[in-house]
């Protein structure tokens, strides 16, 4: 028979922080995903009409709306969920990265600097998360 030892808090949970860095990186998930559940995802969902007329400009129709909409609150829940953290934040880098693409190409109203600001704030979840992300062996 084999002894089976414990696996030490660092490794069982991902990496040990600080107790302020924890506090800083969940504050700045809890933002980001207020952020993207109720100031982003939503008004997408609910049709609201500054929404309705950014996809009506990029010209892809109105589903794009719907599936960005769900896209991103399920990425701001998934900020909240501390298994899902890391993984949501590098798919809303992605998202960002699109959205920053249709602003630049796309779209007159030249806001690209809002999604480009959320990607590297996303990225920096990410980063600290990174070793969260891929599953454990």
């Amino acid at each position: 028979m084999t002894a089976a030892t414990a696996p030490t808090p660092s490794t069982a949970s991902g990496p040990t922080r600080s107790r302020g860095a924890t506090i800083a990186l969940w504050t700045l998930q809890v933002l980001l995903a207020l952020m993207f559940i109720i100031g982003s995802g939503a008004p997408k969902l609910v049709g609201e009409a500054y929404a309705v007329q950014i996809f009506t400009d990029l010209g892809a129709g109105q589903w794009l709306r719907y599936v960005v909409g769900v896209l991103e609150i399920a990425g701001g829940i998934g900020l909240l969920v501390p298994r899902l953290a890391g993984l949501a934040a590098a798919c809303l880098v992605a998202l960002m990265v699109g959205a920053t693409g249709a602003q630049l190409f796309f779209l007159s109203e030249g806001f690209w600097y809002t999604p480009v600001i959320l990607g590297v704030l996303l990225g920096v979840v990410a980063w600290v998360r990174r070793a969260e992300i891929l599953p454990r062996r």
